[in-house]
């Protein structure tokens, strides 16, 4: 999975579900490569009624080539703890070695956040648009990585069917090194899950 450069990501559909779950496509040929679980105690959920969901831990566990019950190896996990005014989320490689990290912008119109590597250094942003579900994905010259958007033009266009559908589309010079997919891809994962959802 991780040798993709575009991927669709498309939410699955339920009536009061208390943790999402997305379905990661290839949109060249349709294919579910990938599967991105939100993971939290029932203490959280229980809380969810009386605060706000984005002062909440959460973790987000990113699966490779799931099987038919939704399991299999964890490629990649997003971990927030406990946030009040600016969440820091860490990224780890297989759930268990930090890649880097994610930390909310005090002020921005658009949204958006600032990616450091596992060593605190700042290594780029993602930075959103004013209308809100158009980002990029910016290096610390300021030249494009990626960009996340819920319009599409590709083979996938018909599996667009809701507006929790997008797509993370990363620049080619980054096919193929794992490293900064998995934060990339981590990144558009976490604008919905994280920064995004109420």
């Amino acid at each position: 999975m991780l040798n993709l450069s575009t991927f669709l990501v498309k939410e699955h559909v339920g009536l009061l579900k208390l943790s999402n779950t997305y379905d990661i496509i290839d949109p060249a040929n349709g294919q579910v490569v990938g599967l991105a679980r939100e993971r939290q105690p029932g203490w959280v959920h229980a809380l969810k009624l009386l605060v706000s969901k984005q002062m909440l831990p959460t973790l987000v566990e990113i699966i490779g080539n799931p099987d038919e019950r939704g399991e299999g190896k964890v490629l990649i996990a997003i971990r927030r703890g406990f946030t009040l005014f600016r969440a820091k989320v860490t990224v780890l490689a297989e759930g268990t070695t930090e890649v880097g990290h994610f930390r909310s912008k005090l002020f921005s119109l658009g949204g958006g956040f600032w990616l450091h590597d596992r060593g605190g250094a700042r290594i780029g942003e993602v930075k959103g648009d004013w209308k809100g579900w158009n980002f990029r994905f910016l290096d610390a010259q300021g030249a494009e990585m990626g960009t996340i958007t819920k319009k599409w033009a590709g083979i996938g266009k018909e599996l667009f069917t809701s507006a929790d559908t997008y797509v993370i589309a990363l620049a080619d010079r980054h096919r193929g090194d794992a490293g900064t997919v998995s934060l990339l891809l981590a990144a558009g994962i976490a604008i919905d899950t994280i920064f995004k959802e109420e």
